[in-house]
């Protein structure tokens, strides 16, 4: 497998780029197999998963060099189809299929968000040389006026940037509504969605960017101050407006997700309901309120709440743009700047800190969810 990998990396380019993605094609054609044919029964499918049976610890030897290996896959996938079959003729087949074909997912999900989630707790109570402290790392936490100034800005982030995004999202949903030129609207509105958080804190480091008096300046929120004849403003070390001016990058990303949603839920409101209240006498801010935000509270919910949890994980934005300057620190950029230095156990309880300010949020829109599943 090494020597196969080194072969392909020793390639140019350009010769890289179909191999890997007749690779991809492979292992996307592998996963559609054992999802769409591997449960059916019938001849030229049961042909078809004795091939595989072949192929697949064929190719296993061949990529690791290893008979034991090459045997054990084919001894699993023999087995699996086997029961596959026998179930099948049962007519029990399906939901043994769902079981074995769901297990990876589970299995992933078991090394990749279990695991790591007991561990963090587990290091949370453990000092930087794996000694078991208690809460020793969470009383430092909340004694440091600095980690406190960092829970505090973590908290407005996700107070302001939700509501601040979801209302300029839902406002311009409501106003572009049916309009002529609604497509290009949106389209304007949702480009900031295309880009990354550090290329968008990139941007606005060059809106907010600052030269001293009497120099050019490059920054536009600077000129424009200086062509109005006033003095340039480092904005970003002017404590606290510094971390609402990050909030801005949040903010104009997320604003574009929100009113996309927010779009499609107001044209599902049934018309009869909004030409009723219309023959009722209302105004139309009386049936924006009384009608349409009714119907779209579910979508609401969601965008509330997946703008919360990005907003509590925010970590690109202040990494790039807010490291040299005061009082901007969250959660997540702290928990990274301690585990570069070593502190495992203040980053882990930082992160657990974390995962109990997203723990309710998460809760909250699954009940939402829940009741509307028991409404419909």
């Amino acid at each position: 497998m090494k020597d196969i990998l080194s072969a392909i990396g020793s390639l140019p380019p350009l010769a890289q780029i179909p191999i890997v993605i007749l690779l991809f094609l492979a292992a996307a054609a592998l996963v559609l197999f054992l999802i769409e044919i591997a449960p059916r029964a019938g001849r030229k499918y049961t042909i078809l998963r004795a091939v595989t049976c072949v192929a697949i610890p064929a190719a296993v030897f061949l990529l690791l060099g290893s008979i034991w290996w090459a045997a054990a896959v084919a001894a699993v996938l023999g087995g699996v189809f086997f029961l596959l079959d026998y179930r099948s003729r049962e007519g029990s087949g399906y939901l043994f299929a769902l079981a074995g074909f769901l297990a990876p997912a589970f299995a992933l999900l078991a090394v990749g968000l279990v695991y790591p989630t007991i561990q963090t707790i587990i290091n949370s109570f453990l000092s930087s040389r794996g000694n078991f402290i208690g809460f020793d790392n969470f009383v430092w936490i909340f004694s440091s006026s600095n980690n406190l100034v960092t829970i505090r800005n973590t908290i407005i982030w996700v107070l302001v940037v939700p509501a601040v995004s979801t209302a300029i999202g839902l406002a311009y949903a409501v106003f572009i509504d049916r309009s002529r030129g609604e497509k290009i609207f949106k389209a304007l509105v949702f480009m900031p969605m295309a880009i990354s958080f550090v290329g968008a804190s990139i941007i606005f480091r060059f809106i907010y960017a600052y030269r001293e008096e009497g120099q050019s300046q490059y920054g536009l929120l600077n000129q424009l101050v200086v062509w109005f004849g006033g003095s340039p403003v480092n904005w970003l070390q002017q404590v606290p407006l510094n971390s609402f001016l990050l909030m801005v990058v949040l903010i104009w990303v997320q604003t574009g997700f929100a009113m996309v949603i927010l779009s499609a839920a107001i044209k599902g409101v049934p018309a009869e309901q909004v030409e009723a209240a219309q023959l009722d006498g209302t105004n139309a801010w009386q049936r924006f309120t009384n009608v349409t935000i009714p119907g779209i509270r579910s979508s609401l919910i969601v965008v509330i709440t997946t703008i919360s949890i990005a907003s509590l994980k925010v970590f690109d934005i202040v990494r790039t743009m807010g490291m040299a300057y005061p009082d901007t620190g969250v959660i997540a950029n702290d928990m990274v700047s301690l585990l570069q230095n070593f502190e495992t156990g203040r980053s882990s309880a930082f992160a657990v800190i974390l995962f109990l300010l997203v723990l309710p949020i998460v809760i909250f829109n699954a009940r939402q969810i829940q009741k509307q599943r028991e409404i419909r």
